[in-house]
């Protein structure tokens, strides 16, 4: 991608001249713990060799220099790492892992170097050296030591999780919390963060593979340390309003956001074709629309049109029975989206948080949480996320059966999905799935903005379909009179379901609008919707306020009713690559009117699928009571007989 219109380019002349001191914090540092407790005496402790008696860099901290360190510690990160096997030779993955610390170390250093250009902390600097720093100047010197340190060290660290995004492998390691956070100046700052990746390293990495992960995991607590201090720091007005990008990694500084890599995941499902998807009409034609309407984010802008002008759907949720195709459903959306992105070029990351990121470590649950959203998030990229049987992965809270790991995941979809800080720029998608709804939490569930019934074949043709698709080529059964995968076409089938939910479809919700219907006649007016929203609430206290958002964006969304043709995804040219506000016009001309039918069935469609949760839940909290009720009643009988 190239650089956009509001960055600055980090040229590579201004990185590669800091690799001579880079290299220096590699070789052999001497740093006296000061947050930190020291750790267990070993090899790294002893004094580096080749190094001298005074500091490699001089502190520009009034009063600093005279400042004798204690319990000296030695961090020699390129003996340490080449240590992490028996092979004299260093192996491939050692040298990246170096290479990447190098490099980052570079790129901060060149960030902090525009950062006390952009202030006057160059000034300030030149002054101290030179013994001319005025009394008066000394606070606002040390304010902006402080700020380079929070900018030097969120580089160094991001950058580093960056480049070795894609050398991490399957080894997962803890390295507990990084407290080394330095906030002197910038070099103290690099100098307590490659202590805690030597001691992390010291600590954990028994092979070259736990290595890499152990870096990761330092650079990321580091980074929300250091994200959290600067949020009430002064000065870093000129470093957040600012963003670099280095054009030969794509690698960019946005603030305190963590870069991420903006490769595209390599997807290894199985993907399916939309014809394989029998049934589940409406939601198999969300899906189609929701993919193509991703692919109009504008990396520029970072922003989809349909975001700004509403019918985007951030969030969904796709329940139904066991076995009716919800795992189809997600294979054929992140095949068309992978299809798309690799026609036009643009990064593409799939992510699926499952059950093995319940973690047992206090808090680490909600880190993986955290990390599946961040990644998905990512504003260089399209994003795809899928939470699969989310009932079991996340808790009900009051649920006594709900560990804290699934609590944990809770709140952080919940603060993700539908927060104070939540911004929804376009570029990404998150699906909840689940066989049984009623389980989940009732405020994760209504942050759902779109809700997929996926209920499976349904008809007699869509059973004829799914048995010539699932038997396959090798067989001489004949068809007989069938039209194939006739039913499965889109627009008629869904026109169908569309009309099916002008009349709703639970018992307990047709009895509300059957009374309100009698009371105030037909519902096609916002007055009479409005009466009918009211007395579906008193039906279920439940549905509240977020519910009548959720159904306006669906009603949105059927305003957005409408194909993107093919030809816009197969050549980029015509759309996909246009200036922002030229795609905006392009969407906006084919937008259709919103009606009183169209806002009379979606509200029925989203008030169907919370009876059919709350009636779910209802009746599996009445089954639990009788069960512990008869096992009580069969204890009374058989203590009576005992006695």
């Amino acid at each position: 991608m190239s650089l956009t219109s509001d960055q600055m380019e980090l040229r590579e002349e201004e990185i590669r001249k800091h690799y001579p001191a880079a290299l220096t914090l590699l070789e052999g540092i001497d740093h006296s713990p000061r947050v930190a407790r020291a750790t267990s005496p070993d090899r790294a402790e002893e004094r580096s060799p080749g190094l001298g008696t005074r500091r490699a860099f001089r502190s520009t901290t009034p009063g600093l220099a005279t400042r004798r360190p204690t319990a000296t510690q030695g961090v020699r990160l390129i003996e340490r790492i080449e240590g992490t096997d028996e092979d004299a030779l260093i192996s491939p993955l050692q040298a990246t892992l170096l290479g990447a610390l190098r490099r980052s170390l570079a790129i901060a250093l060149a960030v902090a170097e525009h950062y006390a250009e952009r202030t006057d902390l160059a000034e300030l600097k030149r002054a101290n050296l030179e013994g001319t720093l005025p009394a008066t100047r000394r606070a606002d010197f040390t304010e902006l030591l402080a700020a380079e340190a929070l900018v030097t060290g969120f580089t160094f660290s991001s950058a580093a999780a960056f480049h070795l995004a894609d050398h991490a492998g399957e080894a997962r390691v803890e390295v507990g919390e990084v407290e080394e956070i330095l906030t002197e100046n910038g070099h103290l700052a690099l100098h307590g963060l490659l202590w805690e990746i030597d001691r992390a390293l010291a600590a954990h990495a028994a092979t070259e593979s736990q290595a890499v992960a152990a870096v990761i995991a330092v650079a990321e607590g580091a980074m929300g340390k250091i994200a959290a201090r600067a949020a009430s720091a002064p000065r870093l007005e000129p470093f957040t309003a600012a963003a670099w990008r280095v054009e030969e990694s794509g690698f960019a500084v946005r603030g305190f956001a963590p870069a991420s890599t903006a490769r595209s995941t390599t997807l290894t499902m199985t993907f399916k074709a939309p014809h394989e998807v029998v049934g589940n009409h409406i939601a198999k034609y969300q899906a189609l629309r929701l993919a193509k309407m991703l692919m109009a984010y504008d990396f520029d802008r970072r922003l989809n049109p349909f975001a700004e002008l509403g019918g985007f759907i951030f969030t969904f949720m796709g329940d139904g029975k066991p076995g009716t195709g919800k795992t189809t459903l997600i294979q054929m959306m992140a095949g068309l989206l992978d299809e798309y992105c690799r026609n036009a070029g643009y990064p593409f990351r799939y992510r699926n948080l499952s059950t093995e990121n319940i973690d047992s470590y206090q808090g680490k649950s909600g880190q993986n949480a955290k990390a599946f959203i961040d990644y998905v998030l990512d504003p260089a990229a399209i994003g795809f996320g899928t939470i699969d049987d989310i009932d079991q992965l996340a808790g009900k809270r009051g649920d006594r059966q709900s560990s804290a790991g699934q609590l944990e995941i809770t709140a952080v979809l919940m603060e993700s999905f539908a927060g104070a800080n939540t911004v929804v720029r376009g570029n990404c998608t998150f699906g909840m799935f689940s066989n049984y709804p009623e389980n989940v939490d009732d405020a994760l569930r209504q942050r759902a903005g779109a809700r997929f019934l996926v209920d499976g074949p349904q008809s007699r043709e869509d059973y004829i379909d799914i048995l010539h698709l699932l038997l396959g080529q090798h067989h001489d059964i004949p068809l007989g009179q069938h039209d194939l995968y006739a039913a499965q076409e889109i627009r008629r089938a869904v026109a169908r379901s569309y009309e099916a939910h002008a009349q709703p479809q639970e018992d307990g919700l047709r009895v509300v609008f059957d009374e309100v219907r009698s009371r105030v006649g037909e519902l096609d007016t916002l007055a009479r919707l409005g009466t009918y929203l009211k007395a579906i609430q008193e039906a279920d206290e439940r549905f509240t306020g977020r519910a009548i958002k959720n159904i306006t964006d669906a009603v949105k969304v059927r305003a957005m009713d409408f194909e993107l043709p093919d030809e816009w995804m197969e050549r980029p040219d015509l759309f996909l690559f246009r200036p922002y506000e030229e795609k905006t016009a392009m969407i906006e001309e084919l937008r259709r009117p919103i009606t009183a039918e169209m806002v009379l069935q979606e509200i029925n469609r989203y008030a169907d699928s919370e009876f059919r949760y709350a009636g779910s839940s209802d009746e599996a909290a009445v089954e639990a009571m009788v069960r512990d009720m008869t096992r009580t009643e069969e204890a009374r009988r058989r203590f009576a007989r005992r006695a």
